[in-house]
């Protein structure tokens, strides 16, 4: 049974985080944005201080149209790949939204596909749209940030890998760890230096 949205909104901007990291889940987010209530300050996640990205990103669930978060896990990225895991993460972040939007920017390339979601309309990969188009830059912020959150709360599960500081990216503290105690759950099991982290004996599982 397809997913069937109620209304019909404005276009929705969709990206993604976490493509790289070594640990944890890629995370997208959809936003629709209202034409008329204009969310001062948007831009490219990466390029925002994290307090920063925290305002916006309360700014954004405050006054949007409408938005949805979508993610793949550690094992969903191993057996698929990151490109895959990462469509996936966008189709999930689409169907969770609760109206369906005119039109679709996606941030990059590649755009996922919209087969069986019930809904048709315009779909146009942007490079470098998180950076261009508002509800893209919108969406790569409430992508990273519920990302950062996700990875900090994972800290307390597993506090030795300082995921809280590095939220899962290969920094020179995280390999060293890596390299000592081996991955936990969290971690990419496909993902180079974690999958050599394994292949050493008395490595778990």
């Amino acid at each position: 049974m397809s997913v069937r949205w109620p209304r019909q909104a404005g276009v929705a901007g969709l990206d993604e985080a976490g493509r790289g990291p070594l640990a944890g889940p890629v995370v997208a987010a959809a936003v629709i944005l209202p034409a008329a209530r204009v969310i001062r300050g948007l831009d490219d996640s990466k390029r925002l201080a994290p307090a920063a990205r925290e305002v916006l990103a309360l700014r954004i669930r405050a006054r949007a149209t409408a938005f949805g978060i979508g993610w793949a896990d550690a094992a969903e990225i191993d057996a698929l790949n990151i490109l895959e895991a990462t469509l996936l993460a966008m189709r999930r972040a689409l169907l969770a939204l609760p109206v369906w939007p005119r039109a679709l920017q996606v941030d990059g390339n590649r755009a996922p596909s919209i087969d069986g979601l019930g809904w048709s309309g315009p779909v146009e990969a942007i490079v470098g749209g998180d950076g261009r188009e508002a509800a893209i830059a919108a969406a790569s912020i409430l992508a990273k940030t519920w990302r950062d959150a996700f990875m900090q709360a994972a800290d307390g599960r597993h506090p030795a890998y300082g995921f809280a500081v590095h939220k899962g990216y290969g920094t020179p503290e995280h390999l060293d760890v890596l390299a000592a105690i081996g991955p936990c759950p969290l971690h990419r099991r496909s993902f180079e230096p974690v999958r050599s982290a394994l292949a050493r004996p008395g490595a778990a599982e």
